[in-house]
């Protein structure tokens, strides 16, 4: 076969898919395999990924992946990853970790720019300067400050571990997973275990990179509307001086119903003294199922799992949640290893009902399997499935990186990387399967689940005096480390730190910086990018109107301002909105309400705008119900929303309870994952009605609400009906009502008269605005939750200190993350974030931090940002730099339903084209004196910011004991 630039193809195929060509080639000499996707998509991405299954839980995986972005060959900086991140315009810049590979992704629209970044990321991954610093920085290292001190561990990777381990549901899902594979590569932790991390040797470390990291190991993927032909004779060029080796990676399957299964696993979570009372079990059942290779079998496990599990008023889901046994049903099809597996569980369960869980499960399935599974189930299952393959949501995430990563499914496993994106066929084939069996779905839960031995239970049980107990172990283990060193090693150890901390300080050499590609500030589009909206009436409701390619989908919005609400009617919204979908209708109960919704539509769902108005002294807020269809079914969605509307039941108290329930779950599994967000909503709640309103319906407060609601017991479920038909009644009306339609021309013309019955079905009562008023409190407060590592937040208005907002403070954000908090925070601290915001409609500016060992020292760091400015000065070329990642980040890409919805906001916030091209202006001419101006305002941080913190009462107690450290409020939220 004739070779291009060294590519000889294996397979090629028009794939309509994914809107283009897929050619998969091989590269001669070096081994290396690409996938190649050609279409008009302007987001492009280029990505490698290696196979990279772990032998053990140290995480050299996880910390490699990290590592390789530190410095390489031709580009010696200490983190060209960070000098990308300033001065790019890119759409994506990360890495990933998976249990079998990694893969280092990127994404711009600036076909410059694209190039920059891939030569960045080839060179760090082929030839990375992976020093014994860089893994003790980025993996661990023992921190001992002088002959006295405590010895301790110290590294990013260890403390973003220790984040994971402090977390219920990571546990969950992570020994659910390993239990189905003992003695497998799967069977390990590839993001590392915190008590394996510190095993981890240089030499097996760099052995790994030698091992792993060579083309003939990798999977290089482009896709876009960039030439293919460049594609191939740029990677020839790198890819020749390699030459093809054998690399001993397959990831094998494992044994099914091997000895030991099926297997009961109990394992601890850590919960605190305070409420050790009040904490419950989880409980997680698990099948060990096909080799993901059989395209048509990963459909049909696929399409079962959501039969099974997938929406509320599937089967399994519902007999879980009408059991009264726990508070949230979780679990789903696992389709990114070599061998699917399935899990459906419950947390929030008495220690003394797992048993009846189990049972629960498995009498449902059997049900199931001998009687029948409702046709409507499977025909919601299929439209799901079909929808999201043919729309390819991804969100702000480039579809060209979900397109990778789904490859990578069969690719990584030497099966065909087309045959998974090419799902038409396979589908196809499935549907007739089902369409010739009528006990089909029945057939496969007999002989993959009730049949299926290869399984494991899981009970994770609470535990109070876990974390004190591995606290103990962890200060044991080190103390007698520490004693059994001898006067050299203990100095040096102290040298080594001192090292580490004096290599971590050094700044680059600018020559070594000089060489990081880069686009200049003449590069950038001098015009701030507009999206077209057209504004008219139906039965005077405000419609807004986005013409976009969308693919023959319609993206509906009808939206409902909620300021003619009382105050004491607030907290209600979250749990009102998650109601509306899943109640059902005063003549469809939810079970077939929700079958309607997932047979018809692409999703119901609801969605809150909450901001400050651009201009104006008020806040803006707006509840919208949201839908997607496709342009056959419009018909179908419009009734959807008018029975939402006008026939929701909320004369349901038991579903009510189960709504409750999960809606607590759910919170508070989103306090240690998300502890920065929990802070940060929370700090600014003091400081503006949005934020305050924000914080109400959706951080701390409503967790807290929601627990006294639960308490209320059958009181608490009658206010809520009560509570939620209020709500309904004040708000739909036609006077606080607006429509969104985002889709094609033709089928918006063809949409606009079926709007007309759903606007006259609101009633056309009018209710004045409310006046709300918040007790703004500005105390600093400490958040207690069992975590070994903290969430710590400062911040405070510049407005209130006389700044007054310039584009240029993005600019200067995007500084400070890159430069002061990046290397202080993260790089010399351990944490695995630090970063801030700065709101421009409020003023308020917050520091953040992300699975932070530290405390008081974080704190501090905050407090000097300000001097830290005002003495380091960056020069017109470190300006520009930054200039130009910031006009990336306001020119972020944007899928059609989201283009939509972003001119909708403008339109609402009352963010104007001229006020959005006066602060590009004002980004692309930031000088030196805008970051002086900027660093007085931000002294008043450091003044007079409230802190708000999640942790350890532990840590909280250390702090306090620091001088100079604020006193706190404390708030026992886990």
């Amino acid at each position: 076969m004739p070779l291009t630039h060294g590519f000889s193809i294996i397979e090629k195929r028009n794939a309509p898919e994914v809107g283009g060509t897929i050619t998969h080639f091989k590269h001669k000499k070096s081994g290396a395999e690409l996938l190649s996707i050609c279409n008009n998509d302007e987001n492009k991405v280029f990505g490698i990924s290696f196979r990279t299954p772990p032998a053990d839980s140290t995480g050299i995986a996880h910390i490699m992946e990290h590592s390789v972005l530190c410095g390489s060959e031709k580009y010696p900086t200490k983190e060209p990853f960070v000098e990308l991140l300033k001065c790019s315009l890119k759409t994506f810049l990360n890495a990933f970790t998976y249990p079998d590979k990694t893969c280092y992704p990127v994404a711009s629209q600036n076909i410059k720019d694209f190039y920059n970044l891939i030569d960045v990321y080839l060179d760090a991954v082929f030839h990375p300067r992976i020093t014994p610093e860089i893994l003790q920085q980025e993996g661990w290292h023992y921190e001992l400050e002088n002959k006295e001190a405590p010895l301790e561990y110290k590294g990013v990777v260890y403390n973003e571990m220790k984040g994971v381990y402090s977390s219920a549901d990571s546990l969950l899902s992570e020994y659910a997973h390993q239990s189905l594979f003992p003695g497998h590569t799967y069977g390990n932790d590839s993001g590392g275990h915190p008590d394996a991390i510190p095993h981890l040797t240089y030499d097996a470390f760099k052995a790994f990179h030698e091992k792993y990291y060579h083309p003939s190991n990798g999977r290089i993927f482009f896709y876009g509307d960039d030439n293919e032909e460049k594609r191939l004779e740029y990677l020839d060029c790198i890819l020749r001086s390699f030459d093809a080796i054998e690399v001993s990676s397959e990831v094998p399957l494992m044994e099914k119903n091997s000895a030991g299964f099926p297997l009961l696993v109990q394992k601890a979570y850590v919960v605190t003294d305070a409420q050790k009372e009040a904490s419950k079990s989880h409980i997680s059942c698990n099948w060990l199922l096909e080799d993901v290779l059989d395209v048509e079998k990963s459909i049909e496990l696929s399409l079962l799992s959501h039969i099974l599990t997938g929406i509320d008023a599937s089967p399994l889901r519902k007999a879980l949640n009408d059991s009264g046994l726990g508070e949230d049903v979780f679990g789903g099809l696992e389709t990114e290893l070599r061998q699917l597996y399935y899990s459906v569980g419950l947390k929030g369960v008495k220690e003394a009902d797992l048993p009846k869980v189990e049972e629960l499960i498995f009498t449902t399935l059997k049900k199931l399997a001998d009687n029948g599974i409702d046709t409507k189930s499977v025909d919601s299952a299929l439209n799901t499935l079909e929808f999201r393959l043919r729309e390819q949501n991804s969100g702000r995430f480039p579809r060209g990186i979900s397109v990778m990563l789904r490859s990578l499914t069969h690719w990584l496993y030497d099966g065909s990387p087309i045959n998974i994106l090419c799902f038409e066929k396979p589908l196809d084939a499935v549907k007739r399967k089902i369409a010739e069996n009528p006990h089909f779905f029945e057939e496969i839960i007999q002989n993959n689940l009730l049949n299926n031995n290869h399984r494991t239970t899981l009970h994770l049980l609470p535990d109070s005096e876990l974390a004190k107990k591995e606290d103990e172990q962890l200060k044991s283990k080190l103390q007698e480390v520490k004693e059994k060193m001898c006067e050299d090693e203990i100095e040096t150890t102290i040298r080594n730190a001192k090292r580490l901390k004096e290599l971590q300080e050094a700044p680059d050499k600018p020559e070594d910086i000089a060489k990081i590609p880069v686009l200049s500030v003449s590069d950038m589009v001098k015009e701030a990018t507009t999206i077209a909206q057209r504004e008219v009436s139906i039965q005077n409701i405000p419609t807004y109107l986005h013409e976009q390619p969308t693919n023959g989908i319609a993206y509906w919005s009808v939206g409902f301002s909620l300021k003619s609400l009382p105050q004491e009617l607030l907290a209600f919204l979250s749990l009102y909105a998650e109601s509306l979908t899943a109640l059902g209708t005063t003549e469809e109960d939810f079970v077939s309400f929700s079958q309607r919704i997932s047979s018809k539509t692409g999703g119901v769902s609801c969605a809150f705008m909450q901001s400050e108005h651009a201009t104006e002294e008020k806040s803006i807020h707006w509840l919208f119900l949201k839908g997607k269809v496709m342009h056959a079914k419009r018909e179908e969605l419009c009734t959807l929303f008018t029975d939402i509307l006008t026939k929701v039941n909320f004369n349901n108290p038991e579903r009510l309870r189960q709504l409750l329930l999960e809606e607590k779950a759910q919170m508070e599994s989103s306090l240690i994952p998300s502890g920065h967000a929990i802070a940060d909503q929370r700090l600014r709640s003091s400081f503006s009605r949005s934020a305050a309103v924000s914080e109400i319906t959706g951080g701390l407060e409503y967790l807290f609400f929601l627990r006294k609601l639960v308490e209320k017991g059958e009181e608490g479920i009658q206010e809520l009906q009560e509570k939620f038909q209020q709500i309904h009644t004040l708000l739909t009306k036609q006077s606080e009502a607006l429509f969104s339609l985002t889709a094609e021309k033709k089928e918006i013309e063809q949409s606009l008269p079926l709007l007309k019955p759903l606007a006259k079905s609101l009633s056309q009562e009018k209710r004045a605005e409310e006046a709300w008023s918040f007790p703004f409190t500005h105390a600093s407060e400490g958040v207690i939750i069992p975590s070994q590592v903290q969430y710590v937040a400062k911040g405070a208005s510049l407005y209130d200190g006389g700044y007054r907002y310039h584009g240029s403070a993005q600019v200067i954000l995007k500084y400070l993350n890159t430069t002061y908090l990046w290397e202080k925070v993260r790089v010399q601290g351990g944490a695995y974030g630090g970063f801030c915001r700065f709101n421009r409609r409020t003023g308020v500016f917050s520091f953040l931090s992300y699975r932070d060992p530290n405390l008081e020292k974080t704190v501090q760091i905050y407090d000097n940002a300000a001097t830290f400015l005002k003495e380091n000065l960056p020069s017109q070329e470190e300006i520009e730099k930054n200039i130009i990642g910031t006009i990336g980040e306001i020119d972020s890409y944007l899928l059609p339903d989201a283009k939509g919805a972003t001119a909708l906001s403008r339109k609402l916030i009352g963010v104007t084209d001229e006020e959005r091209q006066k602060t590009r202006n004002e980004v692309l001419a930031t000088t030196q004196k805008d970051f002086k101006t900027f660093a007085s305002a931000l002294e008043c941080v450091a003044e007079k910011g409230r802190i708000v913190a999640l942790g350890s009462q532990e840590a909280f107690k250390k702090a306090e004991s620091t001088k100079g450290f604020p006193s706190l409020s404390f708030i026992q939220a886990l």
